[in-house]
């Protein structure tokens, strides 16, 4: 399953520059699938959605960091655990109970993220 940054979340920026897929973003920052990655034209969303990779998205939180779904691998394939949770002074990394997946699609989600 994806990581969700809750509430509880400071804003201290810790968690940024640990994921190793870019999928972390500040409070009110837009996003972009093609940010931190090697990805180049357009991209199939988890919910069916094609969307060209360097287009701008609205932030999933405007209060406090935020992961995008669509990019954590919980750094499968790069780490035993997640970064952003080991990392976080208030543990509000926690798992996202609304987007649960297994290892094999996790990995997949990596391979498809850094070609």
């Amino acid at each position: 399953m994806a990581i969700i940054i809750t509430e509880e979340c400071i804003n201290c920026g810790a968690c940024e520059p640990e994921c190793p897929n870019n999928a972390i973003y500040e409070g009110g920052i837009e996003w972009a699938l093609a940010d931190g990655t090697t990805l180049t034209g357009k991209y199939l969303l988890d919910n069916g959605e094609e969307i060209e990779v360097i287009q701008k998205n609205i932030p999933v939180s405007n209060d406090y960091y935020y992961i995008v779904p669509d990019k954590c691998t919980e750094c499968t394939g790069f780490h035993e655990e997640p970064q952003c949770a080991a990392v976080c002074p208030v543990d509000c990394c926690v798992p996202d109970p609304d987007h649960v997946e297994s290892k094999e699609q996790l990995l997949h989600r990596k391979e498809r993220l850094h070609l």
